[in-house]
């Protein structure tokens, strides 16, 4: 597409909570999918988010609804909904060493929990001005957990 559009792409490595390869101001648009359960602290990421764009520029956001994060993953495969886990959530701390081992072994990237207050209200606390809000199931027809409540969230900001 970018060929096609005639467009140049430059691609970076590094950590979403720590942006400084770019200057300040320097995005009209952020997009940034449901990566969020990868890192352990999300409030730095929206300050980046903030710091790198212009005024005016847009954050797209999406991430897991917190409530995923309780029931066993295990049991979910097999089609149960066990509530297994307090939130917040991180597989480094709430699975026992042997599970957390299984998960890993079976390319399961470990994955951390956030609250609506640290998802939204991080966005808010950078200050971000919250313009939408949308909440999506699990891909395919619905099932399982998807049945119940939406498993995603995603958000439309601004930089006043």
């Amino acid at each position: 597409m970018a060929r096609r559009d005639g467009l140049q792409l430059t691609t970076r490595r590094g950590f979403m909570d720590d942006l400084s390869d770019f200057a300040d101001n320097a995005f009209d648009i952020i997009f940034h999918p449901v990566s969020n359960c990868y890192a352990p602290r999300i409030e730095p990421v929206w300050r980046e988010c903030f710091r790198v764009l212009r005024r005016s520029g847009a954050l797209l956001a999406a991430f897991m609804n917190p409530i995923v994060y309780i029931f066993d993953a295990e049991a979910q495969e097999r089609g149960e909904l066990i509530v297994r886990f307090r939130l917040p959530y991180a597989d480094v701390v709430d699975l026992p060493p042997a599970e957390l081992e299984r998960f890993i072994e079976r390319d399961h990237t470990v994955e951390f929990s956030h609250s609506l207050e640290s998802q939204i209200g991080g966005q808010l606390k950078a200050g971000l001005v919250l313009t939408d809000l949308y909440e999506d199931i699990d891909l395919g027809p619905p099932k399982g957990r998807s049945l119940y409540f939406p498993t995603c969230l995603a958000t439309r900001a601004i930089k006043p």
